[in-house]
């Protein structure tokens, strides 16, 4: 059974598939999680809170998910390992309006577009201390997909030289990087081709292991 904080989270993510985050009245969040409106600003603050536990609730299931892919396909290889991250991300965005936001940085109106809180938090809840501190930036997900992605394929691999590592860490930046062009701009033959296309050139063997 999900805790108060999540139902409100859920009962919010749920408004924001039928109204724009302006429209969105606390109260009827409230009421939808089956909880009193006290409970809502004790735990979120405001609803510029509310929006930024939202926005890191969706960063974080990202990132999640990515860990996830990367355990589940290790025993494919690590170029495929990268090529299920990459189709993944490019899904989920398709499917996630906040994702989208998120991995793009372009934040419709029907979005909230949250900022850090200034100055910091005084928020009793730790979980909403750590939304207040802001969502990452595009570039911040790009670094954090690529390192767990990395991380992964390192994983009971034999030893590499420098160059080897180097080219590693490349071949894990451009999948991520293709994913991220083909969430913007969707690529008709698909993004695991582009993705398997790309890491079957040179230096390609240091990705497969």
């Amino acid at each position: 059974m999900p805790t108060a904080r999540e139902a409100l989270l859920n009962a919010a993510l749920t408004a924001l598939a039928h109204l724009p985050w302006s429209g969105i009245r606390m109260v009827d969040v409230a009421s939808t999680a089956g909880v009193s409106r006290q409970t809502l600003y004790n735990e979120f603050g405001s609803k510029d809170g509310l929006a930024r536990a939202l926005v890191r609730r969706e960063a974080d299931a990202y990132l999640y998910g990515v860990d996830r892919l990367l355990l589940q396909e290790r025993a494919a290889g690590g170029a495929e390992q990268l090529v299920a991250v990459a189709e993944w991300t490019v899904g989920e965005a398709r499917a996630r309006p906040l994702l989208r936001a998120l991995l793009t940085g372009c934040w419709g109106e029907r979005l909230p577009a949250p900022g850090a809180v200034r100055p910091p938090s005084r928020s009793g809840v730790p979980a909403q201390r750590r939304a207040d501190a802001g969502h990452p930036a595009p570039a911040e997900l790009a670094v954090a997909v690529r390192d767990r992605s990395l991380a992964a394929l390192e994983q009971g691999a034999r030893s590499r030289t420098k160059e080897e590592a180097a080219e590693l860490a490349l071949r894990c930046e451009l999948a991520v990087r293709l994913a991220l062009s083909c969430v913007v701009a969707p690529a008709p033959e698909g993004v695991g081709r582009l993705v398997r296309t790309a890491l079957s050139g040179p230096g390609s063997r240091a990705a497969g292991r």
